[in-house]
């Protein structure tokens, strides 16, 4: 689903496919390649994709039920898990055996649907972590607060922009084991935008969340889109 630049809600795309509708269909321009990826865990087949794109600048849905193989599809493309047969590209590029945190530096970013927070850090410490820009990261230049004070300064700034959207600029010096399940997803979310990914691969955003939940961060990412599109 493609945005409507006059509207908060989201409008049938068109133009995206080559030829007539059917699973696997070509599309014009996709980001996300996957072709006869196959995962197998002793008697149990988890993933069989014959053929699959992802168009570029679109929302996509993965649906299916539970134990359908949705998570461990996410795993095989991004790198947290290899399949035992086929290949996937992004942007072109061959992914096979390409690490996980390789394939994040790409620009192919996922969530979980469990939270990865670390509790006994703030939030604002936790959205930091999400950067991977930070030079002070390294020993050497650990050492030396100069080479990585304005950096850092610049990446605190862009967290707490995120926080502000998000609505949990607030929170920001909270340790992260203080707040909510709902809390939690949206300070998840916010720590994967930090990174400006190509594409974010989102493994049931709003699953344990409740109605009113689910309704904020629904909103949120329609926000997000739109303001992605104009």
């Amino acid at each position: 689903m493609s945005s409507n630049p006059t509207s908060s809600a989201p409008v049938k795309s068109t133009g995206l496919h080559k030829g007539e509708i059917k699973p696997g269909v070509a599309k014009n321009d996709p980001i996300l390649i996957a072709d006869h990826v196959h995962r197998q865990f002793g008697g149990l087949v988890a993933v069989d994709v014959e053929h699959v794109e992802i168009p570029r600048n679109a929302i996509t849905a993965l649906i299916g039920p539970n134990g359908a193989g949705k998570t461990t599809f996410f795993n095989l493309l991004t790198g947290f898990d290899q399949p035992d047969a086929g290949q996937w590209s992004f942007n072109g590029q061959s992914l096979a055996k390409v690490p996980a945190f390789k394939v994040a530096r790409m620009g192919l970013i996922r969530t979980f649907q469990l939270t990865k927070a670390l509790g006994l850090l703030t939030v604002m410490d936790n959205m930091k972590l999400g950067s991977t820009e930070q030079r002070g990261e390294k020993l050497f230049s650990s050492v030396f607060p100069f080479l990585w004070k304005k950096k850092d300064e610049e990446i605190e700034a862009q967290a707490l922009e995120l926080l502000t959207r998000f609505k949990l600029d607030a929170k920001k010096d909270d340790y992260a084991a203080s707040l909510s399940g709902g809390q939690r997803k949206r300070v998840g979310l916010a720590q994967v935008l930090i990174r400006d990914p190509k594409i974010l691969l989102m493994d049931e955003p709003f699953g344990p969340l409740d109605a009113q939940t689910r309704q904020i961060m629904g909103n949120l990412l329609l926000d997000l889109w739109n303001a992605r599109s104009e």
